[in-house]
Formats: C-alpha cells, sequence, structure tokens
C-alpha cells in the first residue's frame, strides 16, 4: 500500500476543521454527536483523509459509549495501533495504515468474535454504501 503524505496546509484545504483537528491533531469530537454513531444503512467505512476502506457496517455495534464502534477493521493492514498515554490514562491510538489520520482507540471490551472494540469518530469516516 502506497502512503499519502500531504502538507498540513493540503491537509487543512481538503479537510473541515473538526475532521483536520480529529484526523491530524488528534482530537476526538464530542460524544453521541457524529453522523455514524446510530448509522443503519449497510456499506463499507472509508477514511476521510485517503478513501482507504476500514471498517465494514457489518462489523459495528452499539456500545453505548457515544462514538460509532466495530469489533473488527475490514482487514489487518487496514489500520495501524500505537500506545497513547495523552490525558493521563494508557489507551491504544487507531490510525489510518494509509495516510495516518487519527481515527479513535481500540478496546479490549468489545463483543466476540474479537472481544475488541474500536470506538471511531464519525468525522474521521466516509461511508459508501453498499447496493442492495
Amino acid at each position: 500500500m502506497k502512503k499519502v503524505a500531504k502538507t498540513e496546509a493540503e491537509w487543512r484545504q481538503q479537510l473541515s476543521p473538526e475532521a483536520f483537528a480529529v484526523c491530524r491533531q488528534q482530537s476526538t469530537e464530542r460524544p453521541f454527536s457524529g453522523a455514524y454513531y446510530t448509522n443503519q444503512q449497510p456499506g463499507r467505512y472509508h477514511c476521510i483523509c485517503c478513501d482507504a476502506a476500514l471498517f465494514d457496517t457489518a462489523t459495528q455495534f452499539d456500545a453505548g459509549c457515544g462514538w460509532p464502534s466495530y469489533y473488527a477493521p475490514v482487514s489487518e493492514d487496514a489500520i495501524v495501533s500505537k500506545d497513547d498515554f495523552s490525558h493521563g490514562m494508557q489507551r491504544t491510538e487507531v490510525l489510518c495504515a494509509r495516510c495516518d489520520a487519527h481515527l479513535g482507540h481500540v478496546f479490549p471490551d468489545g463483543p466476540p468474535p474479537t472481544g475488541l472494540r474500536y470506538c471511531i469518530n464519525s468525522v474521521a469516516l466516509r461511508l459508501q454504501p453498499r447496493d442492495e
């Protein structure tokens, strides 16, 4: 996979102020405010920055946390994770493997089959609806 690299100015021009803050500056959207928190439309979620496929609605579940949650990405190489020690806590940050956009965090309290909860900011995603 070819990495996408842009300058800060290029990202600012491409993204909304909120998407830039979340994806490029590791901010977080307010809980229960994102467009995809209660999405029921089938499809695949792509990175808002580089359009890489990241999550499928088939793995989305209601975790009650205020952000869209998934138990698995579309593939193991779609995302990367790294330790995050910000805000006085230890978490695992989730990034787009193609462009390093901050997506959210992953926690070990999700449902089977993975037991993981990928807690992702809606503003970092774009839904590609599935043709029915």
